[in-house]
Order: C-alpha cells, then structure tokens, then sequence
C-alpha cells in the first residue's frame, strides 16, 4: 500500500541508533502517523510507544517495557492475532483506524522480515464480517464545500459497491429555522466517518465536528477525518468515476453537472483505494441523488418516531424491529432503506406492492413459506461478493457462496414454477390501477431474472473448495482433493508420512535387535530414532546422534534424513502451492464479481419483500391506495409497534382510529388528558403514511394516501446541554425549521408546542403557528395541544376542526378510552392525571380548590382575545429585498472574489430600491 506521507527510511532511522526492528517499525510507522499499527510479530499483533500508550488506554491491556532503541526504552503492548478481530471492532466503536502491518517476506537471517502495511481499517470501510453489524451498512461519507454556496456529497458502502452523488446548498441554518442541507444529508445517510478537506474554513469545519451530535441517538459514531486538498479535485474524479464505470461519458448516469460531486468522489475512491491497497473492482454502479426525489424525513422525525432506534437510544422496540424478518443480513439491509429512503414517485411502492400482493396469493400454496425456508439457508452473499472483489475473501466464505449460489437456483426454480401454476389464479388489487389477475409483477420478474448464478461459478467452487476448508489460506487444508495434481502428490507424500515410519520402525527393529527403538518427530529436531541408554551399544556404525536424553539417545539415518528432507519440503511446497492456487481462484472469481452483486441485490430485495408480505398475513394488515390529490384516509388505523407491545402483554387490544385529512380538512385541533393517546394517536398516522410511501401494507382497515414530500414531527421536550439549547429554544428550533421547509404535501405533527414557557407566550405561539400552518404552508397537520384557547381556532379557519381524545370519570379516577371523536375535549383532567401519578392527595386537593379560583377569576373577565386575527399590517413588515439576500449570506463560505461580487449585487438592489 502506498504511503499517506513521505517516511523516513529504514535505514535513515537506523542509523540514529534505533535497532534494525525499531527502524522499520518507525518507517512504517512515521507514513501512517494518525493511525494505529498493528506490527505483526509471530503471533502477536505489537503497537510501540504512544500508540502502545493508547491501545492500552483504550482496550485496557498490558503496557510493558522491553529493552532500548536509540537509548529510549522500548513501550509495547500487542494483541492475540488470532482474536484480533474483537480488538479491531472495540476500536472501531471508538472511532479509531488501524493499519494492519503484515510479514510479507521470507527469513533470511538478515535483518528483520520484511513487513508492510496490507490495509488500514477504518469506520467506514470496513469489510471484515466479524466488524459489521448484520443490518447496518457502514458509509463513507466525503463532503467538498464548492463556490457559489454549494456542497458536493460523494458516499459509498464498501460491501454495496455503489457509488453515491449529491449536492446541495452549503448554506448553514440560519439561526432563524432555517434548514441545513448537510445536517439533513448527514441524518439521512448515517455516515460512520466523513472525509473533508484539510483546507476548508474554520466555520465550515466547526459545522462538521457538530454532526456527530445529530447521531447520537441512532447508535451510530461519527468519525471525521481530513485528507489533503489536492485529493478533491472534480477533473480527477470524473475521470476516476469513468474508470471505475468503463464508460466514456457520466450522461447515461445524468452525473456530467455535478463538479462539486465529483470533486468529493475523487476524496473517496482515493481513501477507500488507499485503506484496501488495492482498486475497488466491484463499484460498477453509480446513482444520482436530486433534489425533491426522496421524502423528507427529518432526524427529528427519525427519532420521534422511533423508526430504527427508541429514544433510549435501544434498537428495539422500533418500527424497523418490526418489520424486519427477513431470512438474511442483506435482506434486511434493504429493507431498512426501503423504510429510511421512501421515494415521492409512486412507482417502486406500486411495484413492490404488487409483488407482495402476488407472494401473498402464493402463500395459500405455502409457496412464501417456501421460499423464507430457502433463503434462510443463504449466506450474506452482497458482502462476500464485495470481499472477493477485495481478495479479502475467506475460504469458509467461498464455501457459504457455492451453497447460495446453488439455493439461488433453486429459489429462482420454485418461483417459475408458482407462477406458471399459479398467475391465472392470482387477483391482486393493489392501488388505483390493480395489474391483470395473470400479471406477474415486474419486480419480481426483474429479481427472477437475475437469481440464476452466473455460468461456471458455483462449479469451480465446488471443485477448488474444500467442503470444510481451514479458517485461513495460511493454516492449509482450503484446496480441495482432486483440483490440483502436483497439490494431491504433495499431500500424498504427507499423508504416507505414519506409514513409512511405522514400516521404518519394524525394519530397524529387526535390523538392530532393539525392541524397544522408536521412530518419532516433532517440530523443533524433526525426525529422529530414539534408543534407551541400554541398548547404546547396539546402535548401528550408519546411526547419526541428534539429540542425548537423560536417559535415551536419538538418532538419525541417511535414510530417515532423505525422508525428512522430502516430507518436510513437501509440507512447505503443499502449503505454498495452496496459496498460489487460492490467489488463482480469486482471480478467475473477479469476472464474476458483477453477476454476484446483481444475485445479492435480487435475493436481498426478495429476502425483503417476503418480510413485508410475512409481516402483513402476520399482522392483519391491508393494502394502502394512492390518489393523486392531497390528504390522508385511514379507517381503524393503529399504531404497528404500540399495538404489538399490548399484544405481549395483558395491557387489553389496541383502539383503532379512523383518521379523514384532505384539501378541506387539512388540520385537526387535538385535544384530550395527558396519557389518553394523543401522541400515540399523531405518530400512527405518520407511521401509516410512512408504510404505504415505501410499499409496505399497513395496520388498518383501508388506507388512502395522497401525494407526500416530508414528514416532520415537533414531539417531546429534552434539553441540548451540549449545544446550551433549553427546553423551549430546542422546540422553538424545530417548529422554525418546520415553517421554513412544509409544503401542502406535507405532513406536519406539532405536539403541545408552546408549553416550554409562560401560559400567555405559549398560547400566543401555538396560535400564531396553527395559524401560519393553516394559512401560509396548508400542509396536512396534526396539532396536538393543552390550550383550550385554540379549539376556537376551527371556528374562524375552514380546513381546521377540533377532534379529541376520550375519557371517562370513574368517581375520583380517569378512565382513558384512546377512541378519537369530533369536537373539542370537556376539560384536561390533569388533577386526575397527576393523582394516577401519585402525587400526594394533600397537593392534589390544594391543587383543585386553586384550580376553580382561577376559573372563577378567568370567568369574571368580559373581553376575549381574538388570538387567531392576523397582526396590523404595520406589525410585521416585510424585509426589503437586500435584507433578504443578508439574511441567506454565509460570510465565512464566500470566497473574495464571491464577496465582492455579494457587494455589489447588494448595492445594485439598493440603488433600485431607492429609485423605486
């Protein structure tokens, strides 16, 4: 692998007085300086020094001193090579990279064995099974702030071998809600590191150590690392790009108009090359993020609503956790993009609908619970796919492909076969337009097409792999008998090795009359003849001493030393052709590295729909519709991970709601005690619409849903110690980011905003934003809140009406009945809720007599407060035009020459101003 610097040599070190070893550890070292080396020495894995100082920190093993160099004493600490793995990923967690240093030469006697670094691990390329977490992708992420105020995005899994593009505005949140691209792009993608350029402005890298943040509740640690400038340069990186596609032109891609996108892919090709010491030969495949394609889903909306992680920061329960049965790791791997990256064009949900629908039908001839059978006993085959690519590929690995390979086929039989007996019986109704009883859904023709293994593969598997191979290539045994003839005559002289000792034995007994002489080995004399004391004497004139014993001598014959020499040459020569035979494999592999990524990517969308189909039959869930015009209708909805927590439990059934939102119903006032389900009811409704926009069934009678561009939620209430943020500025934040970024096809859920300050200031903001909500943004919305004020909010705004949930008084006690129901609550029922609470009776009755002052005092005032009338035109002046364009500047983004030309571009707008 090619160093990151320029290193001192071996030689130059040495020379200051370090030992030959030291020297070559320091050259290696000094090329890799912000990273640990793993120093391979025998069967340890040594750090010297302050790398020793850290790992011992880090992994809590032994620090130890021994011996000097260059007059320092020499600090060390290793590591297992055979348990290395478990220390990598403990680093890795904390966001470190490693560079494993390996023996690559022979020993001479010389001088050390030659060593080099063979690949650095790092968080977001790692290949390794062991490090990788069965559902999560690991992505490299490199981000290059362009002129103009925008930012390219560049991503990449290793394991996917797809290459990534996007760019967006550079722009930072304003402060005033408005949103930043970069930390949207960073939620969206849960980066585990982020390349930048070490030259960017302070500001744009103070940015970049905040987004760590954004990711603290996703279980997800966000490593950032510089790399030199000159790496992100946009003509390199198309002209890498076109490399790694073969293609002359990015036009088939619509990738030629993004320089900026190019200038971070040139970063990433160039680090994920540099960490594997090799090119990447399986990223083949390129795809364009724009703008406006994907339905926004906001990190706030991530985490409110519990999509991956709880807000204990658990992965269970979640909405993923529910939805994931698939059979294998890559299956679940896409479907956990289908649920995070729901696309705004119907036509993949349509698709995938379709094809659930038609393994639906199938499943009454047990047809899906075939199949779920079948794929259970496939093995990851995208990352070994990936692996191989790498040569990084274990035999075990190759084993567990051939059997994939060969259930692919298998797979891709039994799905012919159901649908040659089966498609006239199928009727699928699925959306507006229902495909053809005898359809066969065009994903899943699509996924059938590519599920037969590519010719030859699973063949030359099965002949060149042992059936139950070594772990590693270096341990022997991997070859299997009969692919290589030179190999099985070099076994064979092995594999006679007992027979000729035995015959040896019996021989020399008879010859020299000992009966008791024995013919033995082992790894430090090799072979020998050993004799007792005794019999010394009739030891043979030919017999050679090797060894004396206290009280057995051990020979050696010309004979048994022409064997030795054979067998053991023959073991080291076996071994060695094994490892040529191996290499040679992977090379044949390498043509077949695109086939098995389209297998892996057809048998993990199959894996994933037959989840979704399971989940439904399962679930008792229904189809979803789509219409073209805006609004949400949902009959008996329930939310999917509340109502199957009640299941395990004896909390009782879920209460199904019914949920009717459209062009003249675009908001609902929500109204009801603490507990009774407003919330629960609020994210059931995001979580259905979120379902159908990704193709899944979903938990309700039936359910109608029109167009969606985001989904953003305002829910809870935390402080942002962190980033000195209370309570009521954090929802302050993200109401201001929501009123900046709604649209009509959106739905907003704004729960009991306003709370995080005084009784006249909240009322008067949650007014003030159920107002602009309703007016301005008319986007579908769900406002949730304890302010009986507003439920006059309906009364002067025609798409608003007051909806509640009910409750029940059982004498001094509350009965929640969770059922929606039209109209504004009666009361709160918050004493009710504080003594379910056990506040003591004593506060709560105090609590009550204060209450019905108030309400006497609140009665005795005559005039009403109109909150809802829009403010005297004089109240809210609009910003000129060069306030406008102020107020969208990034001074530290602007380049000198961008500035001046801001200035006057501002002093144009002025002059017409006042002209004007």
């Amino acid at each position: 692998m090619a160093p990151s610097t320029q290193a001192p040599t071996a030689a130059e070190l040495q020379a200051q007085g370090h030992t030959p070893m030291m020297a070559q550890y320091l050259a290696i070292k000094a090329a890799f300086p912000a990273t640990l080396v793993f120093y391979r020495m025998g069967d340890f894995y040594e750090m010297f020094w302050a790398d020793a100082e850290k790992a011992a920190r880090l992994l809590d093993i032994t620090l130890t001193t021994r011996g000097q160099s260059a007059g320092q004493p020499v600090v060390m600490a290793g590591v297992p090579f055979h348990s290395v793995e478990t220390y990598l990923g403990r680093l890795l967690k904390l966001g470190e990279s490693v560079a494993i240093c390996e023996q690559v030469g022979e020993v001479t006697g010389k001088g050390p064995v030659e060593r080099q670094v063979v690949r650095v691990v790092t968080p977001g390329t790692v290949t390794d099974a062991e490090l990788l977490n069965d559902k999560t992708e690991s992505v490299l992420l490199a981000v290059h702030p362009g002129p103009r105020q925008t930012l390219g995005l560049a991503w990449m899994s290793l394991t996917q071998g797809t290459v990534h593009l996007a760019e967006c505005s550079a722009l930072a949140g304003s402060g005033q809600g408005g949103d930043d691209e970069l930390q949207a792009w960073v939620a969206r993608l849960a980066p585990t590191e982020l390349l930048y350029g070490a030259d960017v402005s302070p500001a744009f890298e103070q940015r970049l150590h905040a987004l760590p943040r954004l990711l603290a509740g996703s279980g997800i640690r966000l490593s950032l690392t510089p790399r030199p400038a000159w790496q992100f340069d946009a003509q390199l990186g198309r002209q890498k790009l076109l490399a790694q596609l073969q293609a002359a032109s990015l036009n088939a891609w619509d990738a030629e108009d993004l320089p900026r996108a190019h200038a971070a892919a040139s970063a990433l090709l160039d680090f994920a090359e540099h960490t594997q010491g090799r090119a990447l030969a399986h990223a083949t495949q390129l795809r364009v993020a724009r703008p406006n394609t994907l339905i926004d889903l906001p990190a706030s909306t991530r985490r409110n609503l519990e999509l991956t992680h709880t807000l204990r920061g658990d992965t269970a329960p979640t909405l993923f956790s529910l939805l994931d049965t698939a059979q294998t790791g890559m299956g679940s791997r896409c479907l956990k993009s289908w649920l995070l990256e729901p696309e705004r064009d119907r036509s993949a949900a349509t698709q995938r609908l379709a094809a659930i629908a038609w393994l639906q039908a199938w499943h009454n001839g047990q047809g899906l619970e075939s199949l779920r059978q079948a794929l259970r006993a496939c093995a990851d085959a995208e990352r070994i796919a990936a692996r191989v690519a790498l040569r990084q590929v274990r035999p075990r690995e190759l084993v567990a492909l051939g059997q994939t390979l060969h259930k692919s086929h298998q797979i891709s039989q039994l799905i012919h076969q159901y649908h040659q007996t089966l498609s006239a019986n199928i009727s699928i109704k699925i959306g507006a337009t229902p495909p053809t009883p005898t359809g066969w859904p065009a994903l899943l023709a699509q996924v059938a097409q590519h599920l037969l293994p590519p010719s030859g593969c699973a063949e030359l598997l099965q002949r060149a792999v042992a059936p139950e191979p070594a772990a590693l290539v270096r341990d022997g045994g991997v070859i299997a008998h009969g692919f290589d003839a030179e190999l099985d005559e070099l076994r064979a002289i092995q594999g006679n090795c007992d027979g000729f000792l035995l015959d040896l034995e019996t021989r020399e007994r008879a010859r020299t009359g000992i009966a008791n002489l024995r013919v033995q080995f082992n790894k430090v004399h090799g072979f020998f003849i050993e004799v007792t004391q005794g019999q010394v004497d009739k030891v043979p004139d030919d017999y050679r001493r090797r060894q004396t014993l206290k009280n057995a001598e051990r020979f050696i014959t010309p004979e048994l030393k022409a064997f030795e020499d054979k067998a053991l040459s023959a073991q080291e020569r076996a071994l060695a052709r094994e490892k040529w035979l191996y290499e040679q494999l992977l090379d044949q592999l390498q043509a077949h590295v695109p086939a098995l990524g389209q297998l892996a990517r057809a048998l993990a969308a199959l894996d994933a729909l037959g989840a979704l189909a399971e989940r439904s039959l399962t679930l008792n869930w229904c189809a979803p519709e789509f219409m073209p015009q805006p609004g949400i209708e949902i009959r008996a909805g329930r939310h999917p991970v509340v109502e199957a927590r009640l299941a395990e439990g004896s909390a009782g059934a879920f209460i199904p709601n019914d949920t009717l939102m459209g062009p003249k119903a675009r908001m609902q006032i929500i109204t009801g005690p603490n507990m009774g389900g407003k919330s629960t009811y609020m994210r059931q409704v995001a979580v259905i619409a979120l379902l159908a926009s990704m193709g899944s069934h979903v938990p309700a009678q039936s359910c109608r849903l029109g167009p969606l561009d985001a989904i953003h939620t305002r829910i809870g209430a935390a402080d942002d110690l962190a980033n000195a943020q209370s309570t009521f500025m954090l929802e302050m934040t993200e109401a201001a980011q929501i009123l900046h970024s709604a649209t009509p096809h959106s739905l907003v859920l704004m729960d009991e905003i306003g709370r995080g300050t005084s009784t006249f200031d909240g009322l008067a903001l949650a007014g003030s934003i159920a107002r602009h909500l309703h007016d301005k943004v008319q986007a579908l919305t769900l406002f949730a809140t304890h302010y009986f004020e507003l439920t006059e909010f309906p009364a002067t705004h025609h798409a608003a009406h007051n909806v509640h949930v009910s409750a029940a008084e059982n004498g001094a006690d509350i009965v929640f009945l969770h059922q929606i129901e039209p109209g504004p609550a009666s009361r709160s029922y918050g004493l009710q809720v504080a003594r379910l609470a056990g506040v003591p009776g004593t506060v709560v009755n105090h609590a009550r007599h204060a209450l019905a002052a108030l309400e006497a005092q609140s009665a005795s005032h005559q005039q009403q407060v109109d909150l809802f009338a829009p403010p005297p035109a004089s109240a809210t002046p609009e910003p000129s035009a060069v306030e406008a364009e102020v107020a969208r500047l990034d001074p530290d983004a602007l380049s000198p020459r961008e500035a001046l030309e801001w200035v006057y571009r501002l002093k144009k707008l002025a002059s017409t101003a006042s002209n004007a």
